[in-house]
């Protein structure tokens, strides 16, 4: 049986409320910027576009074990000090270069690569500060507000962007993000972490560090099954709604309106589990928690792929489940590895995401246009029950519990109060 941690109202220190509005206004800045980049590109073609598109998630994907070697030995503040300080210049320099010669190709793609280098250093150092913020009790709350609040920003920055581009174009865009990351930056440097983690000690060698928090991913029995659920449900659950249902749409001849109803339907989901586990705190045990709700987004893709004409109880049900999921996995992960390791071990996540999102983003496409939309929906929902039965069969993920630390995480505490390495 799960049950709720007893102990899930521990108070949410002030430091970490800083932290999150500066954290959202930099995901503000990003979303509509990659909204510019995306529009600017298409005005030159859809080679054009791929190509900027690439340009973001290439080095990213590259680079990310690089990143959360580079947070674990230097600190995550600090390369979340020099990452913003570098974007707020390229920022200013894309403004005025942008004023003078318009969103040229060369401009567009030098802009992506910056953006993806800055996102493989950043989001490891990023993922790991919630723990170093907030410590272990109120985590599952702590990660839940920057989920839903993501996601609340999100919806806002499509129609924010749209206009902004309209109204300024490219250059206007670029400062608006200079002005986000100027806000981030001087909180990241005004907070300073209550429990913070020595930078990691070095081995000596760059490569072998890297190597380690792979292998450490690997060989932790938890941090393995996460992992491996991590991916199934990023390349099987999260290329549906934004790949799959578009092209149900199109086969079932929805209109726009009623298919955004759908979108809708699917984040209403997703956020009533996330203010559940704000109100009221995760679930006693994460795993079981997590791999219960990838079998209940497995149902919504069945009942979405079977029965068209229940759309909206489907994407409930898929949004419900991707947010049993998400806001028990992320928890999970963090309290599980080691404190030396924390930045790779966010670096690891993301690049597990990030390549099977890639993968099956190409392959779901392609099997769509060969068979129809609601037979990859069909092997998507055939794929993530596979996932949740392998979650909900491995002990140690089904056992693991947010409370009790690994032995691990006993032989190695957080030093409430420790000075910031930055």
């Amino acid at each position: 049986m799960i049950r709720r941690r007893d102990r899930a109202k521990s108070p949410m220190p002030r430091t970490y409320y800083l932290w999150l509005s500066g954290a959202l206004a930099s995901i503000l800045g990003d979303a509509v910027l990659y909204f510019a980049l995306g529009w600017a590109a298409a005005a030159h073609g859809g080679t054009v576009a791929g190509l900027v598109l690439t340009a973001i998630n290439l080095p990213r994907v590259l680079l990310l074990i690089v990143g959360g070697t580079v947070g674990d030995r230097f600190g995550a503040r600090r390369v979340m000090i020099v990452g913003d300080a570098v974007m707020l210049i390229g920022m200013l320099v894309l403004a005025a270069v942008s004023h003078q010669t318009g969103p040229v190709i060369w401009l567009l793609v030098a802009t992506g690569i910056l953006v993806g280098v800055k996102d493989a250093f950043y989001l490891p150092a990023s993922g790991s500060m919630p723990l170093r913020l907030v410590g272990k009790e109120p985590l599952p709350r702590a990660l839940a507000m920057r989920m839903g609040g993501a996601q609340l920003v999100t919806f806002v920055a499509g129609p924010l962007g749209g206009a902004l581009v309209a109204a300024a174009g490219l250059t206007g865009t670029a400062l608006l993000s200079a002005a986000t990351f100027t806000v981030i930056l001087i909180v990241v440097i005004a907070v300073r972490p209550a429990f913070d983690i020595p930078p990691a000690p070095s081995s000596g060698s760059f490569l072998r560090d890297a190597m380690d928090g792979v292998g450490t991913g690997m060989k932790d029995p938890v941090l393995r099954a996460a992992l491996l659920v991590t991916g199934g449900v990023a390349g099987f659950l999260l290329p549906v709604i934004p790949l799959l249902l578009p092209l149900l749409a199109r086969q079932e001849h929805w209109s726009a309106e009623w298919t955004g109803v759908i979108f809708g339907a699917q984040s209403l989901g997703l956020l009533g589990v996330i203010l559940l586990v704000i109100v009221r705190g995760a679930l006693s045990r994460p795993g079981l928690a997590a791999g219960v709700g990838v079998l209940v987004a497995a149902g919504g893709l069945g009942l979405l792929a079977l029965a068209p004409g229940a759309a909206v109880p489907a994407a409930v049900l898929v949004g419900v489940g991707s947010g049993l999921f998400a806001s028990h996995i992320g928890p999970l992960v963090l309290m599980s590895a080691p404190h030396s390791h924390l930045a790779r071990m966010q670096a690891l996540l993301t690049l597990v995401q990030s390549v099977a999102l890639l993968a099956m983003n190409n392959v779901l496409g392609n099997l769509s246009r060969l068979t129809s939309p609601d037979t990859a929906l069909l092997a998507c929902g055939a794929a993530i029950a596979l996932t949740g039965c392998v979650a909900l069969g491995s002990r140690p993920l089904r056992t693991a519990t947010i409370a009790t630390p690994t032995p691990e995480l006993e032989q190695e505490s957080i030093v409430a109060g420790a000075t910031d390495p930055a």
